[in-house]
Parts: C-alpha cells; structure tokens; sequence
C-alpha cells in the first residue's frame, strides 16, 4: 500500500483510539484518583508493550537512551497525569478539544527549536484546524465553568506540548528506529516508576473495592489501546508523513469524543458541528508534505 494512502488509515485509526480515551479517563476517576489513574494506565501500557517488544531493546544504540528517556516521559509520562488531573475539573469532551493544540505547539517548536521547514499550506491547515477547535470551544462553553476551572484546563495545555516537542525530538533524532523499538525503550524506562507511583498512591490497599475495579477495566482498555497500541501507530505516523501531519490527528479526536457525548445524552450545537467540518479541512491542508 502506498504510505500517501497508509498514513490516512493510521490516523483514522488512531482518531478513534484516541478520542474514545477522554471518556475512558472520566469512568476511571470515578473509583481512581488522577494520581492512581495516570500510574496505572502506565502500568498496564508498559506490561503491553514489554511482552511484545522486549526483544528489540538491544537495538537501541547507548547513546540514543536518554533521548528514549525523554520521549518517554513527554510523550507518555508526564502528559498520563496531566490529563487524568485536568478531568477532575474539565468535562471529557473539552479534554479532547484542548488536545488539538498539539499540531499548533508542533509547528512553533519545530520552526522555533528544531529547524524544521514546512510549507505555506502545511501553516494554513494548522491555523484553519485550530480555528476549528476554538470553535468547537466556544460551542461547547458550558462545558467549561467555576472558579479555577482554566487552571486545570491549562494543564492539559502543556501536555499538548509535551506532545508537540516530543513528535519532533522522533522525527529528528529517532527515525533510525523502529515504532516498536522506541515504545518499548519508552515503557522499559517508565514502568517501574509508574509501578512506584501507583504504590504510593495507596491503590494496592483499595483496589479490590466494587468501584475500584470497575474502573481499572476502563483504564486497562485506556493503557492497552490507547497508549500501547496506539503509540506503534503514532510513532509510525510520525516516520511515514510529517510531525504536523501526525498531530493533525488530534484536530479528529474531539469529533470522535463528541461522539461519545451524544451515547451519554449530551448534545452537539450547530457552532460545534461546524467548527468539526472545519478541522477536517484543516487536516486535510496540513497533509502537504515538506
């Protein structure tokens, strides 16, 4: 198959991977505090990862390690708490919108830090894209209320640019290595303090609990599909297309979450249908390759 015609399967596939993880977040802090929740999805995700992958540790040179340290941690690590505390506040939904500042923070780092060209139409699909999202914001405000709320929304802010610096850390100094290759040196680096975490956070003393383990169902679909599985495809994105074409996948994810929003009775306006036809046509702008 042609990669102009894989790198849309992809990110298709990770659309839908991805947008149903905000629901999935906001069921597992029903029973999970942020803290439980962002270690066990780690956890489970790394467990995933080291069984099919451990076999290609050894191909990651040493002196590449602390650059597999680093992607670890921006790609994965820190955005798994930042996320799970934001939702406390934020509505699932306006989660998934906030995520698709990605491409934006992607393209200013890429230019700003790394170097990187892109073309004027690459620009154009970014801003159209986030032009989108913030009407998507505005259409859904309701979600969005009370004192302190934008802290927290803030917080799912900077993990988009972790997200944003780590696409391009890949891009730049990882294509020599395969997908799975970097998520496991990834998850080798992350599970035991994710497993430290989740030690200290007092969930081995509750887990047993009636909504404790119902909600470490949600979260071993989370860390299994939507870090696991979906890293592999990520990173393969990110090596067959561009990093602003592989974070465009962001600008879908909130129409799959408001997908999920109407399952639980919630209502998309005109303004936010609209502001969804107009990501799509960002995305579709930003895939112009360098």
């Amino acid at each position: 198959m042609k990669p102009s015609n894989t790198k849309w399967i992809f990110l298709i596939a990770l659309s839908l991977i991805w947008g149903s993880s905000f629901i999935l977040i906001l069921k597992g802090l029903k029973g999970l505090t942020p803290i439980q929740l962002g270690a066990l999805r780690l956890a489970f995700a790394g467990c995933f990862i080291l069984m099919i992958g451990f076999r290609r540790l050894p191909e990651i040179p040493r002196s590449q390690w602390k650059l597999i340290a680093l992607t670890g941690l921006l790609g994965n690590f820190f955005p798994a708490f930042l996320f799970a505390i934001a939702e406390t506040r934020i509505s699932s939904t306006i989660g998934a919108v906030l995520n698709s500042l990605t491409p934006l923070n992607s393209l200013l780092f890429g230019l700003l830090v790394f170097g990187l060209t892109y073309k004027r139409r690459q620009i154009i699909g970014v801003f159209v894209g986030l032009s989108g999202s913030c009407l998507l914001i505005f259409g859904g405000a309701q979600g969005i209320g009370g004192g302190g709320v934008f802290f927290y929304a803030s917080l799912a802010v900077i993990a988009t640019m972790c997200y944003a610096t780590n696409v391009n850390l890949i891009k730049k100094h990882l294509s020599n290595l395969s997908p799975l290759t970097i998520t496991t040196g990834n998850f080798a680096v992350m599970i035991v303090p994710a497993i430290a975490i989740l030690g200290f956070s007092g969930f081995f003393g509750v887990w047993q609990q009636p909504e404790v383990t119902h909600s470490i169902l949600f979260i071993l679909i989370l860390g299994v599909m939507g870090t696991g599985v979906a890293n592999l495809l990520f990173y393969r994105l990110i090596q067959i297309s561009s990093p602003v074409f592989a974070t465009s996948v962001t600008y879908l994810i909130p129409i799959v979450a408001f997908f999920w929003g109407l399952l639980n009775d919630e209502r998309l306006t005109i303004l936010q249908g609209f502001g969804a036809l107009v990501i799509l046509i960002g995305v579709y702008l930003s895939a112009s390759r360098k």
